[in-house]
């Protein structure tokens, strides 16, 4: 698996966020989140003076501002250079904390104030907070691992003894066969149970494994199961947990463009019916009235005049229970620049 454009960070750094965000989602009262393009720090500041906010949040703010300041002269970075510097402020015992990251990655210009740290252009674009089930299995033995980001929070194998070649004497070639067979089918549809058992919320399952035993195994998943199902080439019992986390992050890109491809589609299905809005004065009412259940926004909103009501629609949709997707693939970019960097679906038609 070529590690490029599909996975835009190296594993370590990977780990690095994940650690990050373990610490950032500790975070349990109003926070302001604010990510900002490398080179930004400037117009940042002065998007942050120029937002008046209630006297908690000016406090969090000047800290803020103070620490892009020290930022623009020692700018830090887990990757190989910081392509956007993500900084997260809040209150704890009277004091003013911050946590700041820089990352290898684009990701979207966000400045809000919520009741919890913004993490989802990390959990979006990085895949570090997504769940995945991966299936390791021969026709003997099956190893399920499940992992939350980069952490294996549980682990389980099963085995079964299967004489390998058939003896002369005692029962018929054919016969024998059928019986392995048999006891085959029983050992994955134990497996099929166990992953029943362990799978809950996972986004992905990635099955693998030497011979023909996966393509076998997927027939005894139900079609619950089988949706999540991707088959990862080159998996074995002996594979590296490094090269675990590579193929791990290529399918986590390759699942969440196919995510938003079919959200556009719903977006694309719901246009005759009048559930949907394109223009953003009127996505910015329809989320006042709390109207807006799925808010698509261009991760490079912040070149389109409309920026900084962008900005406001983005803390407005996060404080309500609206849904927000930030789309990173070229081609939908290219279709949402058409419309101001954002369309929404809507719960109910507005006049």
């Amino acid at each position: 698996m070529k590690n490029n454009s599909n996975t835009g960070i190296s594993p370590s750094e990977w780990l690095s966020i994940n650690r990050f965000l373990y610490e950032v989602k500790q975070i349990d009262t109003s926070c302001i989140s604010v990510y900002y393009p490398y080179g930004k720090g400037q117009e940042t500041v002065s998007l942050l003076e120029e937002t008046k906010r209630n006297e908690f949040f000016e406090k969090i703010e000047s800290k803020i501002e103070q620490k892009i300041e020290d930022l623009r002269d020692n700018p830090i970075s887990v990757g190989k250079f910081a392509k956007t510097l993500c900084i997260f402020g809040w209150i704890k015992n009277n004091k003013v904390n911050i946590k700041v990251i820089g990352i290898s990655k684009k990701l979207p210009y966000v400045y809000m104030a919520s009741k919890k740290p913004f993490i989802k252009p990390f959990k979006d674009i990085l895949k570090t907070n997504y769940d995945v089930l991966l299936v390791t299995l021969d026709q003997k033995s099956a190893r399920i691992q499940k992992f939350h980001g980069s952490k294996i929070v549980l682990e389980s194998k099963l085995r079964i003894d299967l004489q390998g070649r058939h003896r002369k004497g005692g029962q018929s070639q054919g016969r024998f066969l059928r019986a392995r067979q048999t006891k085959i089918h029983v050992f994955f549809k134990k497996i099929a149970k166990r992953i029943r058992e362990v799978d809950l919320n996972s986004d992905l399952i990635l099955l693998g494994g030497n011979g023909h035993a996966k393509t076998e195994f997927y027939d005894e998943l139900d079609s619950e199961l089988a949706k999540k199902c991707v088959f990862v080439e080159n998996l074995s019992f002996s594979t590296s947990i490094s090269d675990i986390e590579k193929k791990i992050i290529h399918h986590l890109y390759q699942h969440r463009r196919k995510y938003v491809a079919e959200i556009i589609k719903k977006y694309e299905s719901l246009v005759k019916k009048g559930l949907t809005a394109k223009r953003n004065d009127v996505i910015f009412k329809a989320l006042e009235t709390g109207a807006v259940d799925t808010l698509i926004v261009s991760a490079n909103y912040y070149s389109d005049s409309q920026f900084k009501k962008i900005m406001k629609m983005l803390e407005l949709a996060k404080n309500t229970s609206c849904k927000i997707e930030f789309a990173s693939s070229p081609k939908i970019i290219q279709k949402l620049e058409l419309d101001n960097s954002v369309i929404a679906i809507l719960r109910y038609k507005i006049k």
